[in-house]
This record gives structure tokens, sequence and C-alpha cells, in this order.
């Protein structure tokens, strides 16, 4: 259940019926609101006076849920809005893993001929193997701070954990919580409790409500800019990487509030099958992509098996223009 409190009540009220029904109290700049689990429908008379108004949710998908806000919420990312009625798709770009100045110049190169926006580079990786590359940690996220300074683009990196969630805070414009860290309570509250937008991947294991309900605790801690991310999900198919939940997505459009962006190149694991998947999930009015490009993949020290190169993300990004404007979309 959700309850809108009434704009004049103090706050020492609002704690007190926030006790009373056992419920979550959220200030934030439009509304004072107090969430309980959707297992309680009711609330007592004596506090009636107090409240505005009320949504009774079927689950714990609340403030994600179309049910309680009907259009897909706007996010903002400094000098572009995604959501909404925007009709934007956003093409996030960049390699897996930025290893060197040069080669994070060379991808932010391929931005600006291309007239996109979006810079993604992992700094932190939460590799399967304890020997693979573990990234460059805050010296990274200091070169991509140095070519957002000098290109202007947006900056979306990776969390790992919670030791350096402050870190990706201050250096990038869009926080990645990744398919292994979608369970993390500590990156989930903390990154709830800024107001930069937050890119949640899905776990590879995990069904849509837990996904969703892992969204909720963001929202729950006052940050409404949240995306949701589809990036694949294990399955009995051994000959993709993971299996992209192209099902998955049409519930998500259907019954949540939140911006949709999805992951082609997890999904695939080989970048043959990154173009094809790509151009049917712009075919579904997506609100982004988010695609790794690598000046030179065969050398990428993480994923090199499914990043493009740059004359192969051309001519894929030239093969989605048409497609984005048959559905009624803007790439950027």
């Amino acid at each position: 259940m959700i309850v809108h409190l009434k704009e004049n009540i103090s706050i020492e009220d609002a704690e007190n019926i926030s006790r009373d029904i056992e419920g979550k109290l959220i200030f934030n700049e439009k509304n004072k609101l107090i969430i309980t689990s959707s297992k309680k429908n009711s609330i007592s008379d004596i506090h009636e006076k107090f409240i505005s108004d009320k949504h009774i949710l079927k689950s714990d998908i609340q403030l994600a849920s179309r049910d309680y806000i009907k259009k897909t919420r706007k996010v903002k990312i400094n000098n572009i809005e995604i959501g909404g009625d925007t009709n934007n798709t956003l093409m996030i770009t960049g390699p897996c893993s930025i290893e060197s100045k040069e080669q994070i110049r060379e991808s932010a190169n391929l931005l600006k001929k291309l007239n996109l926006t979006t810079l993604r580079a992992g700094c932190f990786k939460p590799r399967t193997s304890p020997y693979s590359f573990q990234g460059l940690g805050v010296e990274g996220l200091k070169m991509l701070s140095e070519i957002r300074d000098e290109f202007g683009f947006n900056i979306i990196s990776e969390v790992k954990d919670a030791s350096h969630v402050e870190d990706v805070i201050n250096y990038t414009d869009i926080i990645q919580i990744g398919a292994k860290a979608m369970y993390d309570h500590g990156i989930l509250r903390e990154t709830g409790q800024q107001n930069k937008p937050v890119l949640l991947k899905r776990g590879f294991g995990s069904n849509l409500q837990e996904f969703v309900q892992a969204a909720e605790f963001i929202l729950s801690e006052g940050n409404d800019n949240v995306i949701l991310c589809e990036r694949g999900i294990r399955t009995f198919e051994t000959k993709t990487r993971f299996t992209l939940d192209l099902c998955g997505v049409s519930f998500l459009k259907e019954y949540t509030n939140l911006p949709i962006i999805l992951d082609t190149s997890h999904a695939m694991g080989y970048s043959y099958g990154v173009p094809d998947l790509t151009r049917a999930c712009v075919a579904m009015g997506i609100d982004g992509l988010l695609i790794e490009s690598h000046p030179n993949p065969k050398e990428a020290k993480s994923d090199a098996s499914q990043q493009l190169n740059f004359k192969e993300f051309e001519e894929m990004f030239s093969s989605l223009v048409p497609i984005c404007q048959s559905v009624n979309r803007n790439l950027i």
C-alpha cells in the first residue's frame, strides 16, 4: 500500500503514522509517502485526516507499478531525457573495460562521429575468475571524467561492491548496478539515497518479480531516477552466453513505469549476433540500448568475443535509424 500524506503534515506526525502502520516513510520533492507491504490494505481511521490519497497494490512491485503511476517515468541525464513522452531511445556504447587513455579516446571519437551522447566503460570489473583483469578502479574513473570534460559526454560505469559506491557516484552521470550486484542491498540503498540515474541490470538467475523488487529498494529510498536493464538470463541453452528475455521486456513495458534498456552484448556473448538482436530490441520501442564496442576487440582485456569493432558498430547503428523511425522513436 502506498499512502500519500497531506502537504501540511509535520515530520513528527508522518513518522508516528509510519511507525504505527509499519511502513517506510519517504520525503521527496513532490510528496510525503508511506509505503507498506502489499499485504496491508487498510489504515486506521485515526490517521485518515492526515492522508490525501492511498493506493492498494497487488504485490510488492509498488512504486514501479503502472497501477500506481500510469506513464513511464521520465529520467533526465544532464542534457538528455528518456522515458515519459520523449520517444527517445538512448544508445550507450563503449568498451567493456577502460584499459588506457588511448583506448577510451578512440571510443570517444566514435561517439563524436555518430553524434552520440553517452559513453560506457567498466572500471571495477566483477569477473568470474579472480585471475582475470579486474579493471583500473578509481584511476579509470578519473580517465572517464577527463573524457567527459573534453567531449561533453554522459558517463556510465558499474558499481561492483559497496566499497566504491561513493567513487562511482562522484565520477559518473549514470550509476550501473550489474547483474551480479542486483541483490546487494547496501548498493541498492546507497544509490537510492542520491538523485543520479541508476541503471539496474537484471540478475541472470532472477525472475521478473525479483528484478523489479530490487528496483523498489532504490525507489523506496527516494531516488525516482531508476532504469531497468534486461541483459539475458541463464537457461538450458549452451550455444549463447545467455538468453535475451524479450517476453520479459514485454511484461516490464506493460506492468512497470520504469524506462527499459537492453544489453544485447552480454545476452548473446558473441559479436556476430549482436546487430540482429539489437534490431529486434529497437523494434519493440524500448528506451535505450547498451552495446559494447572496442577499437580492437581481439585485444580486449575482458569480454573480447562480444564487443563490436567500430566498423561493425557503425554498420549496425546505420541499420537502426529506419527501424527507430518506423516505431516513432528517436535514436540519441
